[in-house]
């Protein structure tokens, strides 16, 4: 019997209309700040979309585009001018950065208040320490995803596949945060079939095109792909094995249509999240 899908698009549709709706009880409009340097292909069409996604959600949203040639030096007073920008609420630098600039030392640049990627150090430290701040969009839209089927995550057993700084360790925080026992498992980890199919709730976010297979996952679990991969003839997949993994699972996100969508969602989110608390006034329900 197949596992039930869960719907990234209309969970994302549903985010993004509280979104708007939020965004107009403030007293001003928020504003988000899109830094883009270089004509990288991928990075103008995902830079296009958040600019689009925010002007349907009242966000004042502006795109910086500078010349893939620009030093380091100008990058960083571009970053620098907008985060003492008042009107700014949220900065956001599309990675990656050409090869030539310190991305680490852009993304420093960013005040903790405005960074609705939640990719600078006091972010990640607030997210470790479990005090209030911005949390990184990809397992903020994942954690939406599972709380949608399972509101009280106390004592499952999650397994997170994949350690990065962007996704696999903010995701583990924050479902230990919700009280879940957390496993993380990497490419070093032993059996990692048999440490998959522990999981009540399996998170997979490696990049490894269907690395997880149907015989790695509990029967009944909430499987959440994070990875979208493009294999022959353009064809998108994830990291699990969809076909044979969905008769597995109790629930399970598709790609494409699952966790993607969810993370210009919340980056609006944050961008009205972080307006909010500049502003003074408290933060949405619906969005926090």
């Amino acid at each position: 019997m197949s596992g039930a899908l869960i719907d990234g698009k209309a969970a994302a549709a549903a985010l993004r209309a509280d979104v708007a709706e939020a965004a107009l009880t403030l007293p001003r409009k928020p504003g988000l700040a899109v830094v883009l340097v270089g004509d990288d292909a991928a990075s103008q069409v995902y830079v296009g979309s958040k600019e689009k996604a925010a002007g349907k959600a009242n966000i004042n949203g502006q795109v910086h585009r500078m010349p893939g040639s620009s030093t380091q030096a100008e990058v960083l007073a571009q970053v620098k001018a907008l985060a003492e920008d008042d009107a700014v609420d949220g900065i956001l630098v599309q990675l990656p950065l050409p090869g030539h600039l310190d991305a680490d030392e852009v993304i420093a640049t960013i005040p903790p208040e405005k960074d609705v990627d939640g990719l600078t150090e006091a972010s990640a430290g607030a997210l470790v320490l479990g005090r209030e701040g911005l949390t990184p969009c990809t397992p903020q839209g994942s954690m939406r995803l599972i709380r949608q089927v399972m509101p009280d995550l106390s004592g499952k057993h999650a397994v997170v596949v994949g350690r990065s700084i962007l996704v696999g360790k903010p995701l583990a925080l924050m479902l230990l945060a919700a009280n879940a026992t957390v496993t993380m498992a990497h490419s070093r980890t032993k059996d990692l079939g048999a440490v998959c199919r522990e999981a009540d709730i399996l998170c997979v976010a490696v990049g490894r095109p269907e690395m997880v297979t149907a015989d790695m996952v509990k029967p009944g679990a909430i499987v959440i792909d994070v990875g979208i991969n493009r294999v022959a003839e353009k064809k998108l997949v994830g990291d699990v094995a969809f076909e044979g993994a969905k008769e597995v699972a109790g629930h399970i996100t598709p790609v494409p249509g699952g966790v993607g969508p969810m993370t210009i969602a919340c980056l609006l989110a944050n961008t009205v999240a972080a307006s909010a608390r500049r502003q003074g006034v408290p933060v949405p329900e619906k969005l926090r």
